[in-house]
């Protein structure tokens, strides 16, 4: 563990340039004496807006399940959600790591910061948070203007749903994340803002959790008018078969039972609009007008 010792007394890699500065999710500020040449993601909705903001060729460590672009696969894994390896990451001396506040273990994320290392926190719960994350990281990164053409082209994409979807009627809406147990998401959740831009109702809304586990019962009180799942590669439409034995809910009468990638829907980065734009025409077509 010498080397470790090595790494506090010294430091990460400084750099020569203008000092940085912005606010993260947690309010703090975070600082840097040069725009980050060295970054580690700690989730892969991380990884992704790193990419998007122009940073993708200063990343040096990525969580598990980094997935896209496709570039980010082949770069060195440092744990995840599950538990990171600070070991990995303090070799790397990266000059500032990207967190998930409530992703990554808080305990573990205080010891980077014991350990000397700059953190950056991110904890999007707005639409208009993916934007503004690329407009700090491409601060923090040195590349603020890609960072603020990716954030713009977002918010343009955002405006054109909202303004094609805005003053619908409501429809209500059941969003199934998982089968066993049956989970869904509270209003609180990014994917219950992308159900009211579209104009669909939450049926779960109110519950205080985040990611709560509900009972068939509740399902079935709550009636939805559309049932929407996450689509996952490989996933059958045999997760339709349960909610098709109660024929009694509308979801069912109307043959409104669909599916949207889940990756895309469920981290918040730009590709977030792609899976918005399947959400809001299902639930469109569940009001009759398409």
């Amino acid at each position: 563990m010498m080397w470790l010792l090595v790494l506090l007394l010294v430091g990460p890699a400084g750099v020569a340039g203008n000092p940085v500065r912005v606010v993260d999710d947690a309010g703090r500020e975070v600082r840097l004496a040069a725009p980050a040449k060295r970054i580690v993601s700690l989730a892969p909705h991380l990884t992704e807006l790193l990419f998007a903001a122009g940073a993708g060729d200063r990343l040096v460590g990525v969580s598990e399940h980094s997935s896209y672009p496709p570039e980010a696969r082949r770069l060195p894994r440092v744990g995840g959600g599950a538990g990171l390896d600070l070991e990995a990451i303090i070799a790397l001396q990266p000059d500032l790591v990207v967190a998930w506040q409530s992703g990554n273990s808080a305990g573990q994320l205080a010891q980077l910061e014991r350990f000397g290392l700059v953190l950056f926190y991110s904890e999007p719960g707005k639409i208009d948070d993916v934007a503004t994350t690329l407009e700090r990281l491409g601060v923090l990164a040195g590349t603020a203007t890609q960072g603020s053409e990716a954030a713009q082209a977002y918010r343009d994409g955002v405006a054109r749903l909202a303004q094609r979807f805005s003053g619908r009627e409501p429809v209500s809406v059941f969003y199934q994340i998982w089968e066993r147990p049956l989970m869904t998401i509270s209003g609180a959740h990014m994917i219950s803002a992308w159900l009211r831009l579209c104009g669909g109702r939450n049926v779960f809304a109110g519950l205080p959790e985040l990611a709560p586990v509900v009972s068939l019962e509740a399902v079935l009180a709550a009636d939805p008018q559309v049932i929407i799942a996450g689509r996952y590669p490989g996933k059958s439409s045999d997760w339709q078969r349960p909610w098709r034995a109660w024929s009694e809910l509308r979801a069912v009468v109307g043959g409104h039972l669909y599916t949207v990638p889940a990756e895309m829907m469920e981290r918040h980065t730009p590709r977030a609009l792609v899976a918005a734009e399947e959400l809001c025409d299902y639930i469109e077509r569940a009001r009759g007008g398409l």
